[in-house]
């Protein structure tokens, strides 16, 4: 069959007996059948959930000091409400001189392509009325999904890779070139460690994470 796996292996996903297949051969199927397969992992409670996020504050610490060296303005956690859409931005990026805005989605693990995808557009059609709200003028807009150097995630973006290639083509060291000297706009992927590493120092922590009160115009720099 198309998903080149035995009969008797459906019959037994099908009757709940395919607890010690391995897992490959369940996403095949769920491949063919055009659903996507969710695997939930349960460790020491919420263990996971820490280290989950742990590893996301890390790569948004790393990126935000990679923009501020870079010259640009950033702002993190950045809410919204257009119309009952709610939502937040994890990094918003601006850089006066070029008048560049960036939405920034950050990963630290890809559980579902198309799910990873989605919420950025989403993001990227309200940030030019969110920049507007604080006295900015954009001229391009500009999109990157950074997402933790993970063997899994670059496995995912591979077995996804005509649609990550057609939603984000720019990539790697065009995307740190581009940061540093923005020109146009680009769609591109980033992909950073999550690991702190022995003696680094973190602070995520100590930046605002929300929306800071407007004064006057609201212009950043």
């Amino acid at each position: 069959m198309r998903a080149r796996v035995s009969r008797s292996f459906v019959s037994s996903l099908e009757r709940g007996r395919s607890r010690s297949t391995d897992i490959t051969r369940i996403e095949r199927v769920c491949e063919v059948l055009g659903a996507d397969l969710d695997v939930r992992v349960r460790w020491r409670g919420e263990g996971l959930d820490r280290l989950l996020d742990e590893g996301h504050a890390t790569i948004v610490d790393r990126l935000v000091a990679m923009l501020e060296a870079a010259g640009w303005h950033v702002s993190l956690e950045v809410t919204f409400n257009d119309y009952g859409d709610r939502g937040s931005i994890d990094i918003l990026g601006w850089r006066a001189a070029s008048r560049s805005l960036l939405v920034v989605e950050v990963k630290a693990v890809i559980a579902d392509a198309q799910g990873t995808l989605a919420p950025l557009d989403r993001k990227v059609r309200v940030a030019p009325k969110i920049a507007r709200e604080r006295g900015l003028a954009p001229g391009p807009i500009s999109r990157l999904l950074v997402v933790g150097d993970l063997t899994a995630n670059r496995r995912r973006v591979g077995r996804f890779a005509s649609l990550f290639e057609a939603a984000l083509p720019v990539r790697g060291r065009d995307v740190q070139r581009w940061i540093a000297a923005p020109s146009g706009g680009i769609a591109g992927l980033l992909f950073l460690s999550d690991s702190t590493g022995g003696g680094t120092r973190r602070t995520t922590a100590g930046r605002v994470r929300v929306n800071p009160p407007r004064r006057g115009t609201g212009r950043a720099g």
